[in-house]
């Protein structure tokens, strides 16, 4: 009894070391070097066992393209973190001004199409990194929870330009995001998009270690766990789905039929907390990607529909 009791602990503290290690690696984001690169091309049996064991170094992701217009780069400051990169877009008479946060490992070079869609149709943008993320500082990344001081930052610094009709679009991360704003700060937008935004940290886990290929809990649940102990909160209330009830503007949700990360149950969930007026639209050959360069006409369609 007392060796079963013994193999029992070893495998509980294996199972949290691994899960502790893998919560670590999906909330950070190291520089690209050559050794970095070196590693993920590597496919030598250790190191994929590594990987399963510990997780992968994720890169953080160049900015591959800039405006096509004139703009200027703006940094922000928040009180947690050093310093953000930013991009504001003016267009002469504008009817607005749109925020736009990209998600987890993408950046604000992502989502330029849509900026540029966005500023057609009469808006001037602002498009934001993420902190650990494109140009802005450091390599740590909460999933949402501290980013939402960030889209606090992008609100006030429209604000401070005079801007009363301020609009919010976040994807996936950037979504979640701008739900915990709405919640944390109470700030007041005119109109919110949200497109792909996942319901919980919980379930946003699960997806990933179901796309790993191994079973969602009790993994998920440890990751979950972990991950908020290693950044200082309590990451089981991180639920975006909750904090859509604060939120008192219309808001668009938008999300891809094929989607692997976000599913249908979330997105329902997320849509029956809104108490504002609110519209869902499905988008039948997107997944979790753009859905601008999935389907742009409909993307268009929708969006500029939303937006009068």
């Amino acid at each position: 009894m007392r060796k079963f009791l013994k193999i029992c602990l070893v495998l509980f503290l294996m199972v949290n070391i691994i899960t502790a290690f893998h919560a670590y690696k999906f909330t950070h984001f190291y520089d690209r070097t050559e050794s970095n690169l070196k590693s993920l091309e590597d496919h030598s049996g250790w190191n994929k066992a590594r990987a399963l064991l510990f997780g992968i170094n994720a890169l953080k992701q160049k900015i591959n393209s800039t405006p096509d217009t004139v703009f200027q780069t703006v940094y922000l400051k928040s009180s947690t973190f050093p310093k953000l990169e930013a991009w504001y877009i003016p267009v002469k008479n504008p009817k607005g001004s749109i925020c736009l946060f990209h998600g987890h490992g993408g950046t604000k070079s992502g989502v330029i199409n849509e900026a540029i869609a966005l500023r057609k149709m009469g808006y001037s943008t602002f498009l934001v990194d993420f902190r650990a993320h494109g140009n802005s500082e450091g390599n740590t990344c909460t999933i949402g929870f501290d980013e939402s001081e960030e889209v606090k930052l992008a609100y006030d610094f429209m604000k401070g330009k005079g801007e009363n009709n301020i609009i919010l679009w976040g994807i996936s991360m950037g979504a979640a995001s701008i739900s915990k704003a709405v919640n944390d700060y109470s700030i007041q937008p005119e109109k919110i998009i949200l497109e792909m935004p996942f319901g919980s940290i919980l379930e946003a886990a699960e997806s990933r270690i179901k796309l790993m290929g191994l079973p969602a809990e009790p993994i998920a649940t440890l990751v979950t766990f972990w991950g908020g102990v290693e950044h200082g909160f309590w990451a089981f209330n991180m639920k975006p789905s909750e904090y859509v009830k604060k939120i008192q503007c219309p808001v668009l949700i938008q999300w891809g039929k094929n989607d692997i990360r976000v599913t249908s149950h979330e997105i329902n969930e997320i849509h029956n907390n809104i108490t504002s007026a609110k519209q869902l639209v499905v988008y039948e050959n997107a997944g979790h990607e753009s859905l601008y360069k999935a389907e742009p006409a409909k993307w268009i369609a929708e969006v500029n529909s939303f937006l009068k």
